[in-house]
């Protein structure tokens, strides 16, 4: 584990709207506030993710095409990483559960690769990230627990966000 900044206790602590409003890596990280949900943060990141890219995509079609979603996806990944190592190490918890900016950039990878969808394809979509997010099965494990710091956060979820994808390309072969 990273060594705390100074002052920052070893012990994980408690995440609220004041830390998250303390620093844009927190900002990011804490998915604008979605990961703050006391109730499985994750999932609540992951529905932050899925009506962001839906209203964007919908508000602005000419801004936010699938190859400038793919850039922003990148982009965020690399955000991403920045945001989870300095998050994770100032709460005192490499993978916080607060941290939901993993799970905004994979469904959105996710999401522009089944787009156009429908409502009950994207419905299906988000239930199997959050399923291979949450029940971790080889490889993913594996990576959650051997990389660590802010591309380990990232990185678990693009690896469940393929999975997902695989689940939906043997649907279509089927």
């Amino acid at each position: 584990m990273n060594a705390p900044e100074p002052g920052r206790s070893a012990l994980p602590i408690k995440a609220s709207a004041r830390f998250m409003l303390a620093h844009p890596a927190h900002l990011v990280a804490q998915g604008f506030g979605s990961g703050l949900s006391p109730i499985m943060p994750g999932t609540a990141g992951t529905l932050y993710g899925w009506l962001s890219f839906a209203v964007l995509s919908l508000r602005w079609p000419e801004l936010f095409t699938p190859g400038n979603w793919a850039v922003i996806i990148g982009l965020g990944f690399a955000l991403g990483i920045w945001a989870c190592e300095i998050t994770g190490r100032n709460l005192g918890a490499p993978d916080h559960g607060s941290m939901v900016w993993d799970e905004i950039i994979a469904i959105w990878l996710v999401l522009l690769f089944i787009t156009p969808a429908g409502f009950a394809t994207q419905c299906w979509a988000f239930l199997w990230f959050r399923f291979f997010d949450m029940v971790k099965p080889p490889p993913i494990r594996y990576f959650d627990r051997h990389i660590k710091g802010g591309f380990g956060v990232m990185w678990d979820d693009i690896v469940a966000a393929f999975y997902t994808l695989l689940v939906f390309a043997l649907w279509r072969a089927v």
